[in-house]
């Protein structure tokens, strides 16, 4: 043995007790408002999160595949608004509040649980199933109510009237979303229709109002990136409708055409949104804030429902003409995608940069969307009808793509000089 004297043990050993990190970590209150993790990156929690919103608009999208009527159009709408109305207080907590440890983590899964129940009801809202799918949907508010509740506990006494306004909102959406649960059904989708609005509305006008520290920072990359990876989601759908469209008819050359042109629309979403509008941060200020979060549930609603549409589209391939109701929700779609993408470039913090840029392209999305609808009116055959919206999809990217490279010659000349 050597005889020198053995090292000290570091202090922090003995300085805390065995049981008190596990404690912390599992009972740690979140994070209060101001405390943004600027250098976080989008944490596996928050995929697995979403993942179970794969489910709950595939659900949705299903049903709305199988009933192509202006009710069952309406009936996805509504649905549609609550699971997304859900994901967004899930996300906004997660990113604002929310920490790496056992607390976050057991309050996600408890939602992951409740949301998986609603996956079960979300396909049959339209009928006794919209009674539970009712209920959850409470258990599911009061769990997000009770989360942003710990926040304002926690917040300073002037920080506290927007968080306090806010949680005022939620209430009242648990009793009106209680208050469905023994009505008819169309009754129930109208009160819950009513909901969806009346809580956008009122949303939007607290974050307009909203007078945070000017050293308060909201937006952060991960958090665009969530609202990225919901459009993802539902471009899933596409993928899916044009599969079971196949799966489920008689194939021809005539049909997997049709099956591949409407695949090439989900294509040119991606394109137009990855490039125009993804990974591109929003201004701070509270009504372009405001504009660009909730701007972004009509254009996800579109795209759902453009991938249930690829079943109808497919179905009928070897049609003279498209059926009026899968017309005209493909081409609603498509004229939708394009509106909302037109809404938010405004609310960029780049777009003040290249204004001559961004105009020219609105202009441009506006006109293919007006014709998209045309398109959508005049019903042409499944695969024309395909084709037409793909090439419009495809010449806005186009200007688009050559207009940023006009401006980036620009630029060049202009360094050069």
């Amino acid at each position: 043995m050597s005889d020198s004297a053995p090292e000290p043990r570091p202090a922090t050993a003995k300085a805390v007790p065995l049981g008190t990190g596990a404690r912390r970590w599992l009972f740690r209150p979140p994070r209060r408002h101001g405390e943004v993790d600027t250098g976080r990156s989008v944490s596996f929690l928050e995929l697995f999160y979403d993942l179970v919103y794969v489910v709950l608009v595939g659900q949705a999208a299903h049903t709305l595949a199988e009933h192509f009527t202006w009710r069952g159009t309406a009936t996805f709408a509504v649905v549609f608004g609550l699971i997304w109305i859900a994901w967004l207080n899930g996300t906004l907590f997660y990113e604002l509040h929310g920490r790496e440890d056992g607390h976050t983590r057991s309050l996600i899964f408890v939602q992951m649980l409740l949301l998986c129940l609603m996956a079960v009801y979300v396909g049959h809202a339209d009928g006794d199933d919209g009674r539970t799918l009712a209920v959850l949907y409470v258990l599911l508010l009061a769990l997000l109510s009770y989360q942003w509740y710990s926040v304002y506990r926690q917040d300073l006494p002037e920080l506290r009237r927007t968080p306090r306004r806010y949680l005022i909102v939620m209430v009242g959406g648990i009793i009106m979303i209680a208050a469905s649960v023994p009505l008819s059904t169309d009754a129930r989708l109208i009160l819950w229709a009513v909901f969806v609005v009346a809580w956008c509305t009122v949303e939007c006008v607290i974050l307009i109002s909203w007078r945070r520290r000017p050293s308060y920072q909201v937006v952060t990359e991960p958090m665009v990136e969530r609202f990225g990876l919901f459009i993802i989601i539902v471009l899933g759908e596409v993928v899916i409708g044009v599969v079971n469209g196949l799966t489920d008819t008689e194939r021809s050359a005539l049909v997997t055409t049709t099956g591949l042109l409407g695949l090439a629309i989900g294509f040119g979403f991606w394109w137009n949104y990855a490039d125009l509008v993804s990974r591109r941060m929003p201004r701070e200020s509270g009504h372009s804030l405001a504009t660009w979060i909730f701007t972004h549930l009509p254009m996800a609603m579109a795209v759902a429902a453009a991938g249930a549409g690829m079943v109808g589209l497919v179905e009928h391939a070897t049609e003279h003409r498209t059926p009026t109701a899968v017309s005209w929700l493909m081409g609603g779609s498509v004229a939708v995608m394009l509106i909302t993408t037109v809404v938010l470039l405004p609310t960029l913090a780049d777009y003040d940069r290249f204004p001559a840029v961004y105009k020219s392209v609105q202009a441009v999305l506006v006109v293919a969307a007006v014709v998209a609808l045309v398109v959508g009116w005049a019903r042409p055959a499944p695969w024309l009808l395909a084709l037409i919206l793909l090439l419009l999809l495809t010449a806005t990217w186009v200007f688009a793509f050559v207009r940023w490279l006009s401006q980036g010659s620009l630029i060049n000349e202009t360094s050069a000089d």
